[in-house]
């Protein structure tokens, strides 16, 4: 399915940035370089789940999965966190525009190009976990958890992991 191939190809691209980004020290210096050693924490987890992304992607390939029900709350995970970033990036962009907050000098063709390209990764993902879903004919119960579970890992990530890393000494508090 194109679908699997479009989502693991894009997943195994964007970590391939956040490598070159540690590969070539581009934190270490600048207004970033006291958070340099958390940002290099948080960059290889989210390689870890750009790489997850394009296994799941790859593995819904699978002709008879060992844990179908599983895969099914990863691919509506995936699809829900890419959504939910998706709808928030546009959301943010909408409020700098009408001029409740930021710099319309912010938006740019690329950041329009990011957005409309994360939203192209969900819709990828959208369509492998309504078709997994279907072929095996799953419960709204790997829905619902994957759904749920992709706002949670999120708040996780963007909040409980930089705590942890001020309170280890890696970034300084805020």
């Amino acid at each position: 399915m194109l679908s699997a191939w479009f989502a693991a190809v894009c997943c195994v691209g964007f970590a391939v940035v956040n490598v070159v980004f540690e590969s070539t020290g581009r934190f270490e210096d600048g207004p970033f370089a006291d958070y340099s050693a958390g940002l290099t924490v948080m960059n290889w987890l989210v390689v870890l789940l750009k790489l997850l992304g394009a296994a799941v992607a790859v593995y819904s390939l699978t002709a008879n999965p060992k844990h179908a029900e599983g895969l099914g709350v990863l691919l509506w995970g995936a699809f829900s966190l890419l959504a939910l970033y998706a709808l928030g990036s546009v959301a943010e962009g909408a409020a700098i525009t009408t001029g409740l907050t930021g710099d319309r000098d912010d938006i740019t063709f690329a950041s329009v190009a990011y957005v409309a390209f994360v939203a192209l990764l969900a819709i990828a993902f959208g369509i492998l976990a309504v078709a997994h879903t279907r072929r095996f004919d799953l419960t709204a119960r790997p829905t619902l958890l994957g759904a749920l579970g992709a706002p949670l890992a999120l708040a996780v990530l963007l909040l409980a992991v930089p705590a942890l890393l001020v309170a280890l000494g890696l970034m300084p508090s805020l």
